[in-house]
């Protein structure tokens, strides 16, 4: 009885032992399944990113050049969209050379309305240097005794390990040093053209102008903006206005692609910069 017992416990111990096996392989099955779609999906993004099967299509052979295609065929076009003047209407006197309305026998080419377009002059030579240094010091000694209170100083005594003194009973010591130093030293050069776009004509007659420029370079894109508020009586004659005469000025001049990836620290180095407390 004992023996058939003791068959019947082996296979079921048997039992267990295939069925955590079989459960055990088709762990390592799923496993390596998911490793394997995981890194055929790497590959194929990463093949797909850096365009590695186009460059090999080309290995051997000269860069080709684009096909001359109309931009509008382009993917990702979309149509300029502009402020515009409201539309005027001139009236002609037969026979003669004067239009009804004009300010002028000449036109003037100077931009003047809404949708003109003028040229912008950057030039800018800024350059600062600060330095500015702190030192502070403080020192603070408090003490604190009792020498008797009301009767209970000796039963205050015992209840006090090492049986202090009571007229020594706190004393507290404290020294702050605190020394900083800083210093800026900026030099910045930038001068540039950029053909900026009448937007808005204020009541008063002042031109609100706006300016975008993106020139790309390999990876890397630069990016020049302008903005602000003109008067008409600053545009020169060839239709040109300085920076330094733009009112409520915003000049931006930087760029976007892999080396200013590379300047920049990680998004999770900033946010560590922005939440620790020091």
């Amino acid at each position: 009885m004992s023996g058939a017992a003791k068959t019947v416990k082996q296979l079921s111990d048997e039992k267990t032992n295939t069925e955590e096996m079989s459960g055990i392989g088709k762990m390592n099955k799923s496993l390596a399944k998911i490793i394997r779609n995981s890194s055929l999906a790497i590959l194929g993004l990463t093949l797909t990113g850096c365009g590695t099967m186009d460059r090999m299509a080309t290995v051997g052979s000269p860069p080709p050049l684009s096909v001359i295609d109309s931009p509008t065929a382009q993917p990702g076009y979309r149509p300029v969209r502009l402020p515009m003047p409201e539309p005027v209407s001139y009236v002609y006197q037969p026979n003669s050379l004067w239009r009804s309305g004009a300010r002028a026998f000449f036109e003037d080419q100077r931009a003047d309305q809404v949708g003109d377009i003028l040229t912008v002059t950057i030039e800018i030579d800024d350059k600062a240097e600060v330095e500015n240094a702190t030192n502070r010091s403080r020192t603070g000694n408090e003490a604190l005794g009792i020498d008797q209170i009301a009767g209970f100083d000796t039963a205050l005594i015992s209840l006090l390990p090492g049986s202090p003194a009571l007229g020594d009973l706190i004393d507290l010591n404290s020294n702050t040093n605190t020394t900083g130093s800083g210093a800026v030293d900026r030099e910045e050069e930038i001068e540039t053209s950029i053909a900026a776009v009448v937007v808005q004509v204020l009541p008063n007659g002042n031109l609100v102008i706006e300016g975008r420029q993106e020139i790309r370079v390999n990876f890397e894109v630069r990016e020049i903006i302008v903005a602000g508020i003109v008067r008409p009586e600053d545009i020169s004659a060839d239709n040109i206005i300085s920076s330094e005469k733009i009112a409520e000025a915003r000049i931006s001049y930087g760029g976007r692609g892999q080396i200013t990836d590379v300047q920049q620290p990680r998004y999770g180095q900033q946010f560590l910069d922005i939440i620790l407390p020091f």
